[in-house]
């Protein structure tokens, strides 16, 4: 437990330089510069955490680029939501954590400055979570974004569980579309880890082979395959959730593989799309369509999902690199420009970042 009255380091030198990628201003992966920075002290309630490695989102470069605050910025801005590392400092009223301890981490940049694409972030505690000593700094990285969104998505039924844990899918069928995908790889995982069949739909061999990889009992080309059809293979009623990565071209194929009663959860777009929805099919199932941005979910839910991904991350359900459907791509911190350029350019697997 850290001392509440002061801050406790593992680090006896403040004061001391650090890099770190930042812009002032939106724009092409070009804005980013590796500055130097002056190593800050964490406040009441705050850790600060050497990072190891940071991961790379789609949200990234597009907050980058203008998608959150276009044009000039009131300041620097560091990229970056996920990392894992070790925690460095300790701020008063801080418990649970001390220096020397692994963690991963959520959410950084989200309403603020500072992100993860820097070697040192300080962070409220509660977006400081264990990393266990048998996983590795990649996994850690590769959680944040994509595992709570999956999570949400596998929790947004009806009926169903706000929390999941192994059973809590049991005899549940899982369609994901985009099986090969960051969140995609992340829901396969937990919906697999919660009990739950799991289909997942891909546009490659390539791609059927991570997500077999992954953990998926069944992987449709859709491109090849009738996806409803390749569903109810596997669940005579459909299935019961389906998570979607484009829910506007998905929507009519959603409609014939959803269960009635079941739910679509819709959590990507390209930011300018309209969905066309049949109304009459979706009325006659009794659907529900879900809509998620994991930042504004409630705190229920953030809750809920963070104690999750970390329940499962112990359990040994959250796995990544190519042999378990996620191929790692890293880069140096230097090369952050070029990780943001590489998920811009659809990247397959997870870009990361070598702190």
């Amino acid at each position: 437990m850290a001392d509440t009255d002061r801050t406790t380091t593992s680090n006896p030198t403040p004061g001391i330089g650090y890099r770190a990628i930042m812009y002032s201003a939106t724009g092409p992966s070009s804005v980013l510069t590796l500055r130097e920075r002056t190593l800050p002290e964490p406040d009441q309630g705050q850790v600060r955490v050497r990072i190891a490695v940071a991961g790379v989102n789609p949200t990234d470069w597009k907050a980058r680029a203008g998608g959150t605050y276009p044009g000039a910025l009131e300041g620097w801005h560091v990229p970056g939501q996920d990392a894992a590392g070790t925690v460095d400092a300790v701020g008063p009223g801080v418990e649970g954590l001390e220096p020397g301890q692994r963690v991963w981490l959520w959410d950084v940049a989200y309403g603020g400055t500072e992100g993860t694409a820097q070697e040192y972030v300080v962070v409220p505690a509660e977006k400081a979570q264990p990393l266990p000593d048998g996983e590795s700094f990649e996994t850690g990285a590769s959680l944040g974004i994509p595992a709570l969104t999956a999570h949400r998505a596998l929790t947004a039924r009806e009926g169903g569980p706000a929390r999941l844990a192994p059973g809590a899918l049991s005899g549940t069928t899982v369609l994901v579309t985009g099986g090969a995908g960051a969140v995609g790889h992340a829901a396969i995982q937990l919906a697999r880890w919660a009990g739950a069949t799991v289909v997942a739909t891909v546009s490659s061999g390539e791609k059927a082979a991570l997500a077999r990889a992954a953990g998926a009992g069944v992987v449709v080309n859709y491109r090849e395959q009738d996806v409803a059809a390749e569903v109810r293979r596997v669940a005579r009623g459909g299935a019961e959730l389906i998570v979607d990565v484009n829910v506007a071209a998905n929507i009519g194929s959603d409609l014939a593989a959803v269960a009635t009663g079941g739910t679509v959860s819709a959590y990507a777009g390209t930011g300018d799309e309209t969905l066309t929805l049949p109304v009459r099919a979706a009325m006659g199932k009794n659907v529900r369509l879900q809509f998620i941005l994991t930042y504004t979910v409630t705190e229920a839910q953030k809750h809920d999902a963070v104690a999750a991904v970390g329940a499962a991350l112990a359990d040994g359900a959250l796995r990544v690199g190519q042999e378990h459907g996620l191929p790692l791509t890293r880069f140096r911190l230097e090369e952050t420009a070029a990780a943001h350029d590489a998920v811009e350019g659809g990247l397959v697997g997870k870009a990361l970042i070598d702190v």
